[in-house]
């Protein structure tokens, strides 16, 4: 799709993705709990919001395949939709405001156009490959940070089966070794933050491919780049994500493999909670 088009199809897929924020708007307050699995939350808001944007990207664009969280599935020519209805449930059913919807236009596995928006903050990420990347209209660019130690990162957890996962390992490394970390539920938002700079880096097990469609896009635009935790080329079904400004991507992959090799011997012990309780008595 000539690029042209391209900026005309991301700027109609903006004005759904504001009518479906203002669905999930419209529906906090009023929240019906599901659970898809153990512990993975589906909401009416997340149900609403997929049902109008894949009527609407079917109405504006018929030829175009989709994939949806909740269950839309619709076979096209080329190019398909990514659709997170609502990334951050969680965040949404207990009443925190960061949450968004996510749509990633991708030509089998590239994304060639893509938006994350967050009806709360009315802020809206987009990018065009190969034509950079905007929040609300005006450009943006990762961190020029290359230290570790003075570098705000973001990671996130599984829903459900956590004592499965090895990232509170990585979690409790770079919690020690950063400026800090933070754990904010949206790894769709978590990817905007690091393409405009407010982390300096992200990463997470087990995404879908509507979780990163569009976020990956945006940060590699912004000059950015994403692979997966061992520095490959990452993939729509990639099974972990890395994102940073670049700058720091090799120390962290560094610090990734020394981890899944060795985990725990990169950590400086940890006092008990007993030792503090302690000392809070002496």
């Amino acid at each position: 799709m000539p690029a042209e088009d391209l900026h005309a199809t991301l700027a109609a897929a903006q004005v759904i993705a504001r009518e479906a924020g203002a669905i999930l708007l419209d529906h906090r307050g009023r929240v019906g709990i599901e659970y898809k699995g153990e512990a993975d939350l589906v909401t009416a808001a997340d149900r609403a919001s997929e049902r109008h944007i894949t009527a609407r990207l079917r109405a504006a664009f018929p030829q175009h395949a989709m994939v949806a969280e909740e269950g839309t599935r619709t076979e096209g020519a080329g190019l398909c939709w990514y659709v997170d209805p609502l990334d951050g449930t969680t965040n949404f059913a207990h009443g925190l405001p960061f949450f968004a919807v996510s749509m990633g236009l991708a030509d089998a596995d590239t994304t060639v156009a893509g938006l994350v928006y967050n009806p709360v903050l009315d802020e809206m990420f987009t990018a065009v490959r190969g034509a950079g990347a905007w929040l609300n209209g005006q450009p943006i660019r990762v961190s020029s940070q290359d230290q570790i130690a003075a570098s705000l990162l973001a990671t996130g957890f599984p829903s459900r089966k956590r004592h499965e996962n090895p990232n509170i390992h990585f979690y409790q490394y770079f919690s020690l070794n950063s400026h800090g970390m933070r754990r904010l539920g949206s790894a769709a938002l978590d990817l905007c933050y690091t393409a405009c700079g407010r982390f300096e880096g992200f990463w997470e097990f087990n995404l879908q491919p509507w979780d990163v469609a569009a976020g990956r896009l945006i940060v590699t635009e912004a000059g950015g780049r994403v692979s997966d935790m061992l520095g490959q080329a990452h993939h729509l079904y990639s099974p972990e994500i890395l994102a940073s400004n670049g700058r720091l991507h090799p120390t962290l992959l560094a610090a990734f493999v020394a981890l899944f090799d060795q985990p725990g011997q990169e950590v400086a012990p940890l006092p008990p909670p007993a030792a503090y309780l302690q000392g809070r008595r002496s």
